[in-house]
This record gives C-alpha cells, structure tokens and sequence, in this order.
C-alpha cells in the first residue's frame, strides 16, 4: 500500500470530516489538509484528549465550541469532533503512470466504474485500505463524490490511499493492461454461464478488480475491456449484491490467495 501521498493546494474550498475516528485518521496521516480541529466543549475522555494532544504536536489550530455549531457543521454525526480541513485531492493519471513500476511485482488495483453513492464509495475505499491495495481509480464522470459522507464511512481510508482520478476508465484499463496486469470485473449476472468462481481466478498476479454501479453493474464497454468476469454466487433470494459487500469479498479473496501464497514453500 502506497500511504497518502496527495498534494492539497491552498485554493481547495474547505471541507468538514467528523466523527473521532476519522479526525485521528487525517491528523495522522495528512496533518497539512487540517485547518482547525474543532472539539465540543465539555467533552473530556481519553481519545479526545490525546486527539487534541496529536493536533497540537502537530502544530494545528484547536478550537472549542458548543455542539449547536458542531451539529451544524455535520449534521450532528460528530461524536464531538469536527476537522475543517481542505478537500481530499485526487492523484492526476501521471503520478499512476509515474509510480506504477514502484507498487512491486503484483499490484492490486481497484477501480470503481459508476459507483454513486457516496457511502458505497467510503465502504468501497474502507475495504480497499484494508486490503492494501496500491490504487483506487475513480472516473471523473459518473462517480460519487468523495465528500464529508463518504470519508466518514470510509473511516480515515480516504487519507492514506493512492486515489487517481480518471478521465477514460476503459482507456487507463488497457493501458495497465499493456504493463501486464490482469482485469477482473465483478459482474454477478454471468453466475451459471461464462463467469469464473469467485475464489477461482488467480489473483496472485498483477490484478485490476473492477465493481459496477449500485443500478446496472459494469458499463458495456468496461466489461469488455475486461479480461475476465468473475460472479459472486447467491444462494437466497436476493439477486445481487452491493457494490461495497462484492469489492470487499473480492479484495479479500486477492488477501487470501496472495498471503497462501506466501506461506506455501516453493
């Protein structure tokens, strides 16, 4: 995994991320973003106190209000805790193309094409850091912003990923394609006919994994720009998945063959 390595210039509009967890994540890990971390008056505990110890390590500004003004900054999902800070900046595609040779012999890669809601995206990006991938490639069109909602769902992902931001998603598919990865769509309606298992396709190999949108899944072009789909059987009757749950499964089956691997002597 690559950790954060975005630029946040100083014209970025401001932006509010919340919640204890997340304000620990963006201390941490993007210390320049933060503005002024804001805490609610009254509120004293552990946590609380050693966030505000890291933010003022980290030389941050740290105010005290009341939790009329917090509710109003985030809708009152806070725990008492509000950052204003400049928006997450997405990577340009020539960091990917500059960095791609240094995510070692097999990148894992996931690529989001037309998810829309930005708690799907903060789930989707939660599961990607977990699982350590190097990038997540968002297309410019057609995609949930990544806003206050999505980072708190994605619980502090958002800050230590490598996000790119696309701008032809089938495009940058075949070029990571001509470096030698591997492009596996999740398309649960190929279950039965010419859809690989799920735990069966190889993902030890220099891997793209790419999930649809919540409507209609992979677009046409992205599933046959794909070298091969993979269906997530359902055994109840519900038809599919979400698209968090499917990235999720299919990031940590890339963990489990990947780490067998690994412990496997040759």
């Amino acid at each position: 995994m690559s950790g954060s390595d975005h630029h946040f210039p100083d014209d970025l509009a401001d932006d509010f991320v919340y919640g204890i967890h997340t304000a620990e994540r963006v201390i941490a890990e993007a210390p320049g973003r933060v503005r002024t971390l804001w805490i609610q008056k009254g509120l004293k505990n552990k946590r609380i106190g050693e966030l505000i110890e890291a933010a003022r390590n980290a030389g941050l500004r740290v105010e005290f209000t009341d939790r009329r003004s917090l509710d109003a900054k985030a809708a009152g999902a806070h725990q008492g805790v509000v950052v204003d800070c400049h928006a997450v900046a997405l990577a340009p595609e020539d960091d990917l193309v500059a960095r791609y040779a240094g995510f070692g012999p097999a990148p894992l890669i996931l690529a989001l094409d037309g998810v829309l809601d930005p708690r799907n995206l903060g789930a989707c990006l939660r599961s990607a850091e977990a699982a350590g991938v190097d990038a997540v490639l968002l297309p410019k069109r057609r995609s949930a912003p990544l806003n206050a909602a999505a980072r708190k769902t994605a619980s502090g992902a958002a800050e230590a990923l490598f996000l790119v931001s696309v701008t032809n998603l089938v495009r940058r598919l075949e070029w990571l394609k001509d470096q030698g990865a591997w492009v596996v769509g999740a398309a649960g309606d190929t279950a039965g006919e010419n859809g690989a298992s799920w735990s069966g396709v190889d993902l030890v190999r220099p891997t793209v994994l790419v999930v649809g949108g919540e409507e209609r899944g992979l677009k046409a072009l992205t599933r046959k720009t794909c070298d091969e789909l993979v269906a997530i059987p359902m055994q109840g009757q519900v038809k599919s998945l979400n698209v968090s749950v499917a990235a999720g499964i299919l990031l940590f089956e890339a963990v489990r063959q990947r780490l067998a691997t690994v412990a496997t002597p040759p």
